[in-house]
Formats: structure tokens, C-alpha cells, sequence
């Protein structure tokens, strides 16, 4: 019951953590607050999936917008009131689903980046230096210092990634929550109780 009541909640919230994911996605292409790395190409190919900007970002709040719209009663698709009401949850359903799709995609993206670590300077050149360590560096803080540029990339990239994967993660929970509240309208909000006179 208590998901019903805060269905409306539930797409709201998709709102500040999509605009939270464009904004952490944008530093990526930034580090240290410096554009020559990515106009010169030498970002974590992973950067340029825009992930935080695309999917867990703009469609996301597109997706958001579409399910607050859906949750007005005066969207009229149908005569019933029953009909009206079982048509919004279902086409909440599908929404909700791009919803787990889209920031899905979004959270394996930022997992795979962080395991591979930041393309960096090296002693030896530019590279990805950490990506035979199936994401190993992540814990042995002293082979950070092998990235020399840009400064303080390791820590950059861990911390922004993770924040991504977080955010992604937490609209995975909200859209998962907001399949089982329109499921449960489906199957359960549209039936009427009758009681018998006899029986009382």
C-alpha cells in the first residue's frame, strides 16, 4: 500500500539523480579542471559512452517526466476509470523497465571503467596502465603514483565512477520499486470486494 501512496515520490526522486549523474559524468571529460585532455583525446575510452550524461542522465529525466505525467488523473485513454487506471500502470511498467535498462547500462559502464583503470602518463607513455590488474589497483594505493599524468587521475576517476555506479544503482532500487507498485495496481487495484447481505 504504502508503494502506491508514493509512487509519485518515486519518480521525483529519478529527477535530482539524473541531473546528479550529468554533472559527475561532464567532470569526467575534466580532470583536474583542465579541457587539454579531452580535446586531445586522452580520457578513459570509456568517458565517451556518456553514460551519466545520456542514459542515467537525459533519458532517465525523460523517462521521470513521462511517469510523473502518467500519474495525473486527468491523462484519459479510455470511457472506465478502471481501464484509464490499468492502462497508466502498465505503460508506468514499460517505463520503469527502460528505467532499469537505462541505468543498468549505465552502472556496468562506470564498473568496467573503474576496473580498468584511468589512460594515463607513464615512464613509458600514454596507457592504461592498470588493466591487466582486474581492477586490483584499486586497493594497492602505492601504484597510483605510476600515473604521473594528468595529476591525481587515479583518484579522479575512482571517486567519479564510483559516485556513478551509486547513482545508477540507486535508480535501478527506485524504478525496480515502481514495476512492483504499478504490478501490484494491475493485478490488485482494479478488483472490486462484494460482500453478501446474507453473510453479515
Amino acid at each position: 500500500m504504502g508503494l502506491q501512496k508514493c509512487g509519485g515520490c518515486l519518480s521525483c526522486l529519478l529527477i535530482p539523480l539524473a541531473l546528479w549523474s550529468i554533472v559527475v559524468n561532464i567532470l569526467l571529460y575534466f580532470p583536474n579542471g583542465k579541457t587539454s585532455y579531452a580535446i586531445s583525446n586522452q580520457l578513459t575510452n570509456y568517458v565517451w559512452y556518456f553514460e551519466g550524461i545520456c542514459f542515467s542522465g537525459v533519458m532517465m529525466l525523460l523517462l521521470a517526466a513521462l511517469l510523473i505525467a502518467l500519474e495525473r488523473d486527468t491523462y484519459q485513454c479510455c470511457q472506465s476509470e478502471s481501464c484509464n487506471k490499468a492502462y497508466r500502470s502498465f505503460i508506468s511498467v514499460v517505463l520503469a523497465l527502460l528505467g532499469i535498462a537505462f541505468s543498468g547500462y549505465s552502472a556496468i559502464i562506470s564498473t568496467l571503467a573503474l576496473v580498468q583503470g584511468p589512460f594515463c602518463k607513464t615512464p613509458a607513455g600514454w596507457g592504461y596502465v592498470f588493466k591487466d590488474t582486474a581492477g586490483g589497483y584499486l586497493i594497492t594505493y602505492s601504484s597510483w603514483s605510476w600515473c604521473t599524468e594528468p595529476e591525481h587521475v587515479v583518484k579522479w576517476n575512482i571517486i567519479l565512477f564510483s559516485i556513478l555506479i551509486a547513482l545508477s544503482g540507486l535508480q535501478v532500487i527506485i524504478c525496480f520499486l515502481k514495476v512492483i507498485a504499478e504490478l501490484k495496481q494491475i493485478l490488485c487495484g482494479t478488483y472490486s470486494v462484494f460482500i453478501q447481505p446474507g453473510i453479515i
